[in-house]
């Protein structure tokens, strides 16, 4: 299981106007309320948003990350939104986030649930990647940033 394997072209929104944290997060729930994979995205929602609760997902380096571990989804679900602005998540860093993915995985893959968090962390989290990713101009660049960065990793 790759990034790029579980992002599709119509769950990848580029250049977001969105003035707010709770705007994001609802566009990117919108995006995957039909997925295969979601079964209930009214629990995704609410899943999704007490995680936001407990700590916010504002992981640094312009990036937000929401995410649950949920019943709601049958495998694991992506998406992902590039900012035509700034928005606060409360970042650790106290820095607006530009990148936001949501990420849902069923309750019983807690280890795959980490691992993805942590390969999204560590690509996203570069300078070269978050550039391409906010100069990207259409869905398929971004599914091909993945596939070239993710083509020496170990499936997770």
């Amino acid at each position: 299981m790759k990034i790029e394997a579980l992002l599709t072209e119509k769950h990848i929104n580029l250049n977001l106007d969105s003035g707010s944290k709770d705007e994001v997060i609802d566009t990117l729930l919108a995006m995957v309320a039909s997925h295969a994979k979601v079964r209930d995205v009214r629990l995704l929602a609410e899943d999704v948003r007490k995680r936001e609760r407990e700590m916010s997902t504002g992981i640094g380096k312009n990036i937000g990350l929401p995410h649950a571990k949920t019943s709601a989804v049958t495998e694991p679900v992506l998406a992902l939104v590039t900012l035509s602005g700034e928005v606060d998540f409360e970042s650790i860093d106290n820095q607006p986030v530009k990148i936001v993915f949501l990420l849902a995985t069923p309750e019983s893959m807690l280890a795959e649930h980490l691992k993805l968090l942590g390969r999204i962390t560590r690509i996203a989290g570069r300078d070269d990647v978050r550039r391409k990713l906010l100069e990207a101009v259409s869905p398929g660049e971004v599914l091909a940033l993945f596939r070239e960065e993710e083509k020496d990793l170990p499936q997770i």
